[in-house]
C-alpha cells in the first residue's frame, strides 16, 4: 500500500506563492536646453510619465518607483556635472535604490567613458539599468554589447552636432559675423549685428589715448574710476545683468586687445574683415598693441626688478631694432650685470653686431642725459612747450565733448517735455511711460559726464606747468635720485624716457624723452623733496 502523505505534503509546498522582491526605481530624467522647461508639462514630465508607466506594468514583478526626483534640466549629456546624476550616485552608494529607469540611453550619459563609470557604480551596488524605448538586459553578454552599441551612435550623434555648431560658427567669424556672445563697449547689438554706439565710442577711443599718455593698466584704471566710467552694461534675454561695474587691469587689457574696434573679427588667432565699422584708427590699435607686448614682457615686473635694471623694456639694439635684456653673471662673489640684445641672444652672437653692454655704463649714460634736462635752458622750454600743446589739446577735445553733450542735453529735455505732456494719454501708455524713463536716465547720464568734464578742465588749469615749477622739478632729480627705491627709480625713469636705442657698432646711444611725463614730474615734486628732505 503507497503511503500518499509525502506526496501531499510535496504537492502543499509547491502550491505555496513565493512573494517577489521589492524593487526600488530611481526615474532619472535629462534634457541638454532649457528651452520649454518652464511649461507645465514638459520634456522632463514626459520623460518621467513613460518611466512610471513601465514601472507600472513590472509591478507583479515588486517594481516600485520612488517618489524622489532626479531631474537634469538644462544640462549636457557629455559629461557627469550634474546635479541630479549626483544625486542619485549618492543615493545608490547609500544602498536606496536597486534599479535605475530612464527614458532612452542618451538621457543619462553621451559619453562611453562617463557611462562606462557609472555603470561600474551600478554593478559595484548590485544596481540595474532599464532603458523604457530601448529594451536590453545588462545581465547578459549580448545586452551589455547593444548597450554599447547604442551608447557609441549616441556619443557620435553629440559630436556631430558640436562639430556642425563649431563650423558654422567659423563659416560666419570669417565673413566677420558676429557670433553672440556679451556686447562690448563701443556697440550695442540689434539684429545680431554690431552698431557703432557713439556715446561709448568717444569712450573707447579715449581709453586708447589714455593708456598711450599713462603708459600704464593702472593708472588708466584709476583715471576711468576718477572719471565715474563703468564696463558695458548688458541685460541678456533670461534678465541676468553683467558689467556696468568700475574697470579692473584684466578688463582694460580686454578691452585694448579687442580686434572688434579695427572693424575685423579674431577667429582662432586669424584676423577677418569685420562687417561692422570700425572706431579705432588702425595706428593707434598697432601702437597700443606694441605697448601692451612690451609692458607684458617687463612693465608689470617693476616690483621683482631686484637687480635695479631700470632700463629694462627701454633698451633697444640699433642694428637689429630688438630690445636688449638685462642678464648678469657672478665671478668671484662678485655680479656684473649687462643688456644683451635678445636677438643675439636667441639667434647667436654673429647675428648681431652689438651683442652686449655694461649696464653700469649705459645706465650712467641715461642718467646723464636725464640731468641736463634740469640744466639746460632750451632742453626745459622745448619740454615746457610740448606740455602745454599736449595740455591745451586736451581741453579742446574736452570743450567739443561738452559741447556735444550739451546740445543733446537740450534736446533731450525737450523730448522729455513732450512725453511728459504725452503720458497719461489711452493710446501706447505704457510706452510713453517706459521712453519717459529712458530719456530721464540718459540725461542724468550725461549731466554726469559733463561734471567730469568741467572737474578735469579745472585740474588742467589748476595743473598748468610753470616754467620755473619745472625747472625746479628736474633740479631736484639729481640729489634725490640714489635716495630712491628700485621700484621709484624704474617708475620715474618711465615717466621720462619713450626709448633708448644703442648701437654696439660705434658705442652710440640716442634717448628720446616723453613730454607727456614732464607734467606727471612736476606733480611729484613733493616727493622728490620729501626724499631730499631725508
Amino acid at each position: 500500500m503507497r503511503d500518499t502523505s509525502t506526496s501531499t505534503l510535496a504537492t502543499g509546498r509547491v502550491s505555496v506563492a513565493s512573494q517577489p522582491v521589492t524593487m526600488r526605481c530611481a526615474i532619472y530624467t535629462r534634457k541638454s536646453t532649457e528651452e520649454g522647461l518652464e511649461q507645465e508639462f514638459n520634456s522632463l514630465d514626459a520623460q518621467r510619465e513613460a518611466a512610471e508607466a513601465f514601472i507600472t506594468s513590472q509591478r507583479h514583478e515588486g517594481w516600485v518607483a520612488r517618489p524622489e526626483r532626479y531631474d537634469d534640466g538644462g544640462f549636457t549629456g557629455g559629461n557627469m556635472e550634474r546635479p541630479a546624476l549626483k544625486r542619485l550616485l549618492a543615493d545608490i552608494e547609500a544602498g536606496g535604490v536597486d534599479c535605475v529607469v530612464v527614458y532612452k540611453v542618451d538621457r543619462l550619459s553621451r559619453s562611453l567613458l562617463d557611462f562606462a563609470r557609472i555603470m561600474e557604480v551600478f554593478e559595484g551596488h548590485h544596481v540595474s539599468f532599464v532603458s523604457v524605448t530601448q529594451q536590453f538586459n545588462t545581465s547578459t553578454s549580448l545586452g551589455r554589447l547593444m548597450l554599447n552599441v547604442l551608447l557609441s551612435f549616441a556619443q557620435f550623434e553629440r559630436e556631430i552636432i558640436a562639430e556642425r555648431t563649431r563650423d558654422k560658427m567659423s563659416a560666419a567669424r570669417r565673413k566677420g559675423k558676429w557670433t553672440g556672445g556679451t556686447p562690448i563697449l563701443g556697440y550695442d547689438l540689434q539684429d545680431a549685428r554690431l552698431l557703432v554706439n557713439d556715446d561709448e565710442a568717444e569712450q573707447v577711443r579715449a581709453i586708447f589715448e589714455l593708456y598711450l599718455e599713462r603708459r600704464s593698466l593702472i593708472a588708466v584704471a584709476r583715471e576711468l574710476d576718477r572719471r565715474g566710467w563703468l564696463t558695458k552694461r548688458h541685460v541678456s534675454k533670461r534678465g541676468r545683468e553683467t558689467g556696468g561695474k568700475p574697470y579692473t587691469k584684466s578688463a582694460l587689457s580686454r578691452l585694448l586687445s579687442n580686434a572688434i574696434y579695427t572693424g575685423k573679427v579674431n577667429y582662432r588667432g586669424v584676423i577677418y574683415e569685420g562687417e561692422h565699422e570700425p572706431i579705432v584708427e588702425p595706428e593707434l590699435w598697432h601702437r597700443v598693441q606694441q605697448l601692451l607686448r612690451l609692458n607684458g614682457r617687463t612693465g608689470g615686473k617693476d616690483v621683482r626688478n631686484k637687480y635695479g635694471a631700470f632700463l629694462r623694456g627701454l633698451l633697444f639694439c640699433e642694428p637689429c631694432g630688438k630690445p636688449m635684456v638685462h642678464t648678469y653673471t657672478a665671478k668671484g662673489g662678485k655680479r656684473y650685470r649687462y643688456y644683451v640684445c635678445s636677438n643675439a641672444q636667441q639667434r647667436g652672437w654673429a647675428s648681431c653686431p652689438t651683442k652686449s653692454v655694461p649696464a653700469h655704463d649705459i645706465e650712467a649714460s641715461v642718467l646723464d642725459q636725464v640731468r641736463r634736462l634740469g640744466s639746460e635752458t632750451a632742453v626745459v622750454a622745448e619740454t615746457l612747450r610740448h606740455a602745454r600743446e599736449q595740455s591745451s589739446q586736451r581741453a579742446s577735445e574736452l570743450e567739443r565733448e561738452r559741447r556735444a553733450l550739451g546740445s543733446e542735453l537740450t534736446r533731450l529735455n525737450a523730448e522729455l517735455r513732450k512725453l511728459a505732456g504725452e503720458v497719461g494719454m489711452p493710446a501706447d501708455e505704457t510706452m510713453e511711460t517706459e521712453r519717459l524713463a529712458d530719456v530721464q536716465d540718459r540725461i542724468r547720464t550725461i549731466e554726469q559726464r559733463i561734471t567730469c568734464i568741467r572737474e578735469e578742465l579745472i585740474s588742467l588749469q589748476r595743473g598748468a606747468i610753470d616754467e620755473k615749477d619745472l625747472a625746479k622739478a628736474l633740479s631736484l632729480f639729481d640729489p634725490v635720485w640714489d635716495s630712491l627705491s628700485s621700484v621709484e627709480q624704474c617708475r620715474v625713469m618711465r615717466l621720462l624716457v619713450e626709448r633708448v636705442d644703442y648701437d654696439g657698432r660705434t658705442g652710440k646711444m640716442t634717448a628720446s624723452f616723453r613730454t607727456g611725463g614732464i607734467r606727471e614730474l612736476c606733480g611729484e615734486a613733493d616727493l622728490f623733496r620729501d626724499q631730499e628732505a631725508r
